[in-house]
């Protein structure tokens, strides 16, 4: 990717992605209303096991809504690090690593992108840059489990460096 398709790409239109996100929230939104009304249901129907059913499904409306809101919380916090990071010019660039067929990056491009960054993040971990590009030097390795952590960690990193340390 040369400079121009970079720009290119990251200038992208995001409203079509915002557009589903939106959609995906209002059927989420639909689906826990059904599940709610189900749930009040089957407690009006006054049996042991009605209730106890009918408690249990008025669960599950909670439990969607805080992992919708915990999941798009965490993914602007990772766009706003994302767009930082383009802004100061240190998002990783994988635009020249060789890719598989897939698109993925090749093993051993990944494996050495991530060396050379975990090199960088050991000279200084408690820097939200250096641990969000580990974070996304874990995800081209493919290790998203770890990816996922360390970009929690960078996003309290950012938040600490932006607020302050808490009292």
């Amino acid at each position: 990717m040369g400079e121009r398709s970079k720009r290119d790409f990251y200038s992208r239109d995001a409203r079509p992605i915002v557009g589903v996100i939106v959609v995906i929230l209002i059927l989420l939104a639909f689906y826990i209303g059904l599940l709610g009304v189900r749930g009040v249901q089957l407690i009006q129907d006054g049996s042991v096991v009605g209730i106890g059913l009918g408690v249990g499904v008025l669960i599950l409306p909670f439990l969607g809504v805080w992992m919708a809101f915990t999941t798009v919380r965490a993914g602007i916090a990772h766009q706003r690090l994302g767009r930082r990071m383009r802004e100061e010019g240190r998002e990783l660039d994988v635009s020249d690593l060789p890719r598989r067929p897939s698109g993925r990056l090749e093993r051993d491009a990944a494996d050495e992108l991530f060396a050379t960054v975990k090199t960088e993040w050991e000279a200084d971990p408690e820097n939200w840059r250096n641990t969000y590009r580990i974070a996304r030097a874990y995800d081209f390795a493919g290790d998203r489990s770890r990816a996922r952590e360390m970009m929690k960690r960078a996003v309290a990193q950012e938040k600490v460096e932006h607020d302050g340390p808490s009292k």
